[in-house]
């Protein structure tokens, strides 16, 4: 499985790219656009081809879900620890971890979490610079959750994350900071794919 996530600040022809990623088989893209205003998010969601929205991914504005038509939302690790997805009952989520131990401990109602940092972040500066979870990947136990692996992965390391044991890989920077984000994509996705 391979995601990409949003950047957090616009980039440039950013719903042109997520409708290409799509088009190219791209299977879930996470919308994390927390300082969107409601009409900013919907706004952006109408950019992104009608046929794409149950591969679409809310990070906010939860309220907007349904009448958006979006199925998938995910909770930030605060947001799982307060049990803020207890409303949540006829969506698919998704959460995030930063321990391996936390991930082995999570019940059924997740799809998948993840998992990070896997390498030192690419859109982050300093972020997993000192302390990363590649090493952990290979104690997952937990056959009820999906892993994907997430920070400071693109072309070069994504096998190797999958080789240490994740279900997947998330893209961000690599993708947004790319000077050809669907050629960065694709190269990602055929690597996944022959794994």
């Amino acid at each position: 499985m391979i995601l990409i996530i949003s950047p957090e600040e616009p980039a440039t022809d950013e719903t042109a790219c997520v409708n290409s990623f799509f088009e190219n088989g791209l299977d879930l893209f996470h919308v994390r656009k927390y300082a969107f205003s409601d009409d900013e998010m919907q706004n952006y969601l109408n950019a992104v081809d009608q046929k794409f929205r149950n591969q679409i991914v809310l990070h906010s504005h939860f309220h907007l879900a349904k009448e958006l038509g979006i199925h998938r939302l995910h909770l930030r690790e605060v947001e799982r620890e307060r049990k803020s997805y207890l409303p949540f009952t006829n969506y698919t989520l998704s959460t995030s971890v930063h321990s391996i131990d936390d991930f082995n401990a999570l019940d059924n109602i997740w799809q998948y979490a993840f998992l990070s940092p896997v390498f030192s972040s690419i859109s982050k500066s300093g972020y997993g610079r000192d302390n990363t979870v590649l090493n952990e990947l290979k104690r997952k136990n937990n056959p009820s959750v999906q892993l994907i692996g997430l920070g400071g992965i693109h072309k070069e390391n994504c096998q190797q994350v999958l080789k240490n044991g994740a279900d997947g890989i998330s893209l961000l920077g690599s993708i947004w900071r790319s000077h050809d984000p669907l050629n960065t994509f694709l190269l990602c996705r055929k690597i996944v794919q022959l794994y």
